[in-house]
């Protein structure tokens, strides 16, 4: 048995495997998200104790021995541990947008694209480098107090195993200080943030990713771990898209879209990411958008419609939603991919006191459809598109995505970056898996031809939207 753990924003996994990929048992529990005047923090006592929850339940309900695991988790974010992986305050969020200004700051002063010329890295308020640089200058104490500024999944690495020293890998550290031409840190960037003297703070990174065995917690004493890659890689991973021109589409909390590459351009608007892979050379060419199904759990529980209430209502409303538009950029530290606006908002416009809760319904998967596409784009998309995460669950929602991309989705349901997770810890480990049967669609979707055509126009017509909004941000 393989088991894959995936530690995400809201909620923490567990997965395992037979040796074919068959989902033998899953596990989950929910985790809080502080959120207070765009500050975004969670708590790492609960969220590693949600771990050893989930990996009990997991071990417990499919009991035979296990043969290794893989840990996946969420990216980017700060992660302040001390030297044996404990919390030294809350764990700042991706989502976090505390530091905008200094993000609005390097985009003004030509820092922001200097880092994206060398590292490939578009920042964002709620990635690393910001971040590091405010608590720097309005919580110096909590960094002087630590040993480490490390990512989710290596603090859980770090508290599972009993190692003392953080590690990281190369696809959490490729944002936004490591050179994915050397894959080391590129201390220049360092010093352009103002971070040279908290330099220490920066984990070591495996090169492969790290290995070692579990004290006993969650897992049976002496269990075989890897140490990533981090859940976007992982998904692409588990999703099978390893060939140059294949996306993935993640349709979670962030709307992520990754495109496999071998080709490095550091010209061009910087924005999203390159993130390294455990191969040298090959690359997924990331877009991981802020915006995703938090914002349509943002219009469900603002008018009142349940989760399994979704495919219904979007029965019930014709493509464009009767004239109602919904630029779904609800995260309070703007927008990071394929562009990177720390003021954008959200923006709901042709809603009269006949539109429905259908029409708003619909009209928040169109845009989140229509972000996808922008990002699919400047990702480099030629290939097939595989798609997973939550809102995979809704036929209706897959079905509109496809006529809103205009092309095939393959449908990857179940634990997909708990899948990768298992599959890069049996490469580290040697073990002979079939990545193939592991990582096979259960569904593909087609396009329809006739809503496909209807909705080019409008992914037009909501480029110049938001070419608008994101003018007025700049106000």
């Amino acid at each position: 048995m393989y088991v894959g753990i995936d530690v995400g924003t809201s909620t923490v996994k567990a997965a395992a495997f037979d040796a074919e990929g068959r989902e033998l048992a899953v596990a989950s529990r929910p985790v809080g998200l502080a959120l207070h005047g765009g500050v975004v923090e969670q708590d790492m006592e609960e969220i590693y104790e949600a771990v050893v929850a989930v990996l009990g339940e997991v071990t417990h309900r499919a009991p035979d021995p296990v043969e290794l695991a893989g840990l996946t988790g969420q990216g980017d974010g700060v992660w302040l541990v001390d030297a044996e992986g404990r919390p030294v305050r809350a764990a700042a969020s991706w989502m976090d947008g505390r530091a905008h200004e200094l993000v609005d700051r390097w985009l003004a002063d030509g820092t922001f694209e200097t880092v994206f010329r060398r590292t490939g890295s578009a920042m964002f308020p709620g990635c690393p480098g910001p971040l590091l640089a405010w608590l720097d200058g309005h919580d110096p104490k909590a960094l002087d107090a630590a040993s480490a500024a490390v990512y989710c999944k290596d603090m859980v690495f770090q508290r599972l195993t009993g190692g003392r020293g953080a590690t990281t890998d190369v696809s959490d550290a490729s944002m936004p200080f490591l050179d994915p031409r050397t894959r080391t840190y590129d201390n220049r960037v360092v010093e352009l943030l103002g971070l040279t003297h908290r330099r220490g703070l920066l984990a070591p990174v495996s090169d492969p990713i790290a290995t070692a065995r579990t004290r006993g917690e969650g897992l049976p004493p002496g269990t075989r771990i890897a140490n990533g890659p981090y859940d976007l890689p992982a998904c692409a991973r588990g999703a099978g898209v390893t060939s140059p021109g294949d996306g993935l589409l993640i349709v979670g909390t962030c709307l992520a879209s990754l495109v496999a590459t071998t080709d490095l351009d550091l010209t061009g608007e910087p924005a999203g990411l390159y993130i390294n892979t455990d191969r040298p050379g090959h690359w997924l060419r990331a877009m991981p958008a802020m915006v995703g199904t938090a914002a349509l759990d943002w219009v469900l529980s603002t008018t009142g419609v349940r989760h399994e209430e979704v495919d219904g209502l979007l029965a019930e409303t014709p493509p464009g939603a009767n004239g109602v538009r919904v630029l779904p950029y609800f995260a309070p530290s703007g927008e990071r991919a394929p562009f990177v606006e720390p003021r954008l908002r959200a923006e709901l416009t042709g809603v009269s006191l006949e539109s429905t809760r259908a029409d708003l319904v619909r009209a928040t998967c169109e845009g989140i459809g229509y972000a996808a596409r922008h990002c699919l784009q400047a990702a480099g998309l030629t290939g097939t598109l595989a798609v997973c995460g939550g809102g995979t669950r809704s036929p209706a929602w897959m079905r509109l995505l496809a006529d809103v991309l205009g092309r095939p989705l393959r449908v990857v349901e179940g634990e997909v970056g708990a899948r990768g997770a298992v599959l890069a810890a049996a490469e580290r480990y040697g073990v002979a898996l079939d990545a193939e049967a592991w990582t096979r669609p259960t569904a593909v979707v087609e396009p329809d031809s006739g809503r496909a055509a209807y909705y080019a126009q409008g992914y037009e017509e909501h480029l110049a939207r938001l070419s608008e909004a994101r003018g007025r941000a700049r106000n």
